[in-house]
């Protein structure tokens, strides 16, 4: 797809995935427009909010979605709107609400009025716990209640598609780091601990998880965007394919600041319900979406580090 000029909107553009698709596609020559609820904070994308279209509206309010999305008419939609997914996020009505009414509200608007893609951006947590690589095609038994409302979702726009026939599709995103991530994630944590000398404390250590770095995130979406043609409600799987566990993780991230720096852990809070397996099978996703990941988590990890180095006062 020629982007140049093209109408994109985007939801949870001050989020961290939200944010990185804003800037990536900004450069690229695209008209940006973004909804925001009145209070979000716009720092990951400060410094180019003059440069794209912002609009103030809940997704929930269904009236004001409708208004904006016919004046704007996005030729192009990337919905990375959500709540629920860090630990502090536990209103479980609002996980609901957002994550599924949400969805709802806006993908119905768009439907009105046509558009050439909706990516609606899914999580792993909508698998739940699997003995082995985790395939679009696996039964969905969701642990959390942002798991379940982020399923719904991805099944509501999976309907109207294939109902509607529009290319409408969701890459189903596993664990994503990089520039300008939440500093309370596990990567951006303990590289922020390493910057202070502080002594990170972690729990969980033996969980595992699929690290998918954001510069291939930012490629999956541009592959989408390619390949959009006959796609009606598929469900791709953006991971690295590899699993790592946090202990591993966290001395990866210590070595690589050639630090000696001994690393505290908690009790295992997860301890039987996390999986000995959380790795995306990207069979698909290489097979009919051309997609496939091109670093690996220390080449990830080397480009994440630099980047807090250099920004680090944005979490000061």
């Amino acid at each position: 797809m020629d982007i140049k000029g093209k109408n994109f909107l985007i939801t949870g553009a001050s989020g961290f995935i939200g944010a990185n698709l804003t800037r990536h596609f900004l450069k690229r020559g695209a008209n940006i427009s973004i909804l925001k609820r009145r209070q979000s904070n716009l720092w990951r994308i400060y410094d180019i909010k003059n440069r794209i279209s912002i609009y103030n509206v809940d997704l929930l309010e269904y009236a004001k979605v409708k208004r904006v999305v016919n004046r704007i008419k996005p030729d192009v939609i990337f919905h990375t709107a959500a709540y629920g997914g860090h630990v502090s996020q536990g209103n479980l009505s609002r996980i609901l609400k957002t994550n599924f009414i949400g969805t709802v509200n806006l993908l119905n608007c768009c439907s009105k009025i046509g558009f050439e893609l909706f990516v609606n951006t899914g999580s792993s947590s909508e698998y739940g716990i699997k003995d082995h690589p985790m395939q679009e095609s696996d039964i969905l038994t969701p642990i959390t209640p942002y798991g379940v409302s982020k399923a719904a979702a991805t099944i509501y726009c999976q309907y109207v598609a294939r109902r509607n026939d529009l290319p409408v599709i969701t890459l189903r995103l596993f664990s994503p780091y990089g520039y300008f991530d939440d500093g309370n994630r596990v990567i951006s944590y303990v590289i922020l601990s390493c910057l202070k000398n502080s002594l990170p404390d972690i729990s969980s250590p033996a969980s595992v998880r699929d690290f998918i770095f954001i510069d291939d995130v930012m490629s999956s979406y541009e592959q989408a965007l390619e390949k959009n043609g006959n796609m009606r409600g598929d469900i791709f799987n953006i991971g690295s394919g590899k699993q790592c566990s946090i202990i591993n993780l966290v001395k990866k991230i210590v070595r690589a600041f050639g630090n000696n720096m001994t690393v505290g852990y908690k009790e295992d809070l997860c301890a039987g319900i996390e999986s000995k397996h959380w790795v995306a099978d990207t069979s698909k996703s290489f097979k009919e979406l051309g997609w496939k990941p091109k670093f690996n988590l220390d080449e990830g990890l080397k480009k994440t580090i630099k980047w807090f180095k250099d920004n680090n006062s944005f979490y000061s």
